[in-house]
């Protein structure tokens, strides 16, 4: 007997969905204080102008680190490198970060065992290792990373930022407090919340996009939209209304890029910010709409005509959303020109190729590719 060809069956799986951290809601910090029971075995990395309001009271026994000490705006290598040195010989076995983006993301390279110079571990030059817990207090709108893998850092020899996505700096637990928010000026709270849509935008048309993720998207588009309405209608103290609702759109679409990751609209905007210093939120709006009006020129049947048909309905418009959105987000915080923030023309290829080179992570996020000469052109345009 003659044996057949054999046949051999393949099977394709994809990841769909993952969500490691736990959430958990209080109305107060003190309610978090208590039911976490913070010890001297905590590190808190937080801002003076929150200790004070919410912490100071409470005479909790941690180890606290203000972050503006050690240095103001985003966070970069030196930054995290001066706090190294200072909790250096501190016994804690879990790194509670109580702030925004740049505490979020300094916070979780202090879980990692054998870190001693943080360039080491973006450029994955040491074994990326998890060693202690950590606990997230997000307290403006926008970031999502309460929910993510993923730390931002200038790396100040590079002139540019560069991420970290690895499942070792996942958080544990991530706790929404609204209270937390009161504190925010308007223009941060603007600049974070845009980055909320933008998550939740890039993370919508991403090539690693599911249903599960998009309806994370969906609900986060649909409360940021509404409340960006809110305060176009009824001016900037409306967002006292819902801070509750902006917290949970911001962790909605946190969650979604966390399994999808983001795109060129962050990519392009990191030699900015790392050049100039323009806050992550501020430089991913200038680029946000002007990366998606390419997009859809390029392939308008794609899941951009889902996202196109959203918007369209939370805008109240037929079609073409992008400049009906533009006009709303301007009435929040107006859109620059690339030059206010210093950029000189000639520094249009200089950005080009660093986005080439150093922000390939991101671009393979991207809805479709994008040529050297269409970023140098979103470059042009904007600048």
């Amino acid at each position: 007997m003659v044996a057949g060809p054999s046949i051999v069956l393949l099977s394709c799986i994809m990841q769909l969905f993952k969500l490691k951290t736990r959430l958990s809601k209080f109305d107060h910090f003190a309610d978090f204080a208590r039911e976490f029971k913070l010890s001297e075995h905590d590190l808190v990395i937080t801002n003076e102008f929150l200790y004070d309001p919410f912490m100071k009271s409470l005479n909790l026994p941690c180890h606290f680190i203000m972050q503006e000490k050690f240095g103001l705006g985003e966070p970069s290598d030196k930054m995290m490198n001066t706090i190294l040195k200072e909790v250096k010989g501190v016994g804690f076995d879990r790194v509670i970060a109580v702030g925004g983006g740049t505490v979020i993301d300094i916070s979780k390279l202090f879980v990692l065992k054998g870190v001693e110079d943080v360039t080491e571990a973006f450029e994955r030059k040491i074994p990326i290792v998890k060693e202690k817990q950590l606990v997230i207090l997000p307290t403006t709108c926008g970031t999502g990373s309460e929910v993510t893998n993923i730390s931002i850092a200038e790396i100040t020899s590079k002139h540019t930022k560069m991420g970290l996505a690895d499942d070792a700096i996942v958080a544990d637990d991530a706790v929404l407090v609204p209270e937390l928010l009161k504190g925010l000026p308007f223009k941060f709270y603007a600049c974070s919340a845009i980055d909320a849509l933008v998550h939740a935008t890039e993370s919508y048309v991403s090539p690693k996009s599911n249903p599960y993720t998009r309806l994370y998207c969906r609900a986060a588009i649909e409360i940021i939209i509404d409340v960006f309405q809110g305060i176009a209608a009824n001016g900037p103290e409306y967002r006292f209304e819902r801070l509750g609702d902006m917290l949970m759109a911001s962790n909605y679409a946190g969650i979604a890029f966390g399994n999808t990751g983001v795109g060129a609209v962050h990519a392009l905007s990191y030699p900015l910010g790392g050049s100039y210093h323009v806050p992550h939120g501020e430089s991913n709006y200038q680029f946000f709409t002007e990366v998606f009006k390419l997009y859809n020129a390029k392939n308008p049947s794609g899941d951009i005509a889902r996202l196109n048909d959203l918007l369209c309905v939370q805008l109240g418009v037929n079609e073409n959303p992008y400049p009906v959105l533009d006009e709303l987000l301007g009435k929040l915080i107006p859109k620059n020109k690339l030059r206010v923030y210093g950029m000189k023309p000639e520094e249009i290829q200089g950005f080009t190729s660093s986005v080439l080179q150093t922000q390939q992570r991101l671009l393979a996020n991207n809805y479709v590719s994008l040529s050297e000469e269409e970023i140098r052109e979103i470059y042009k345009v904007l600048y």
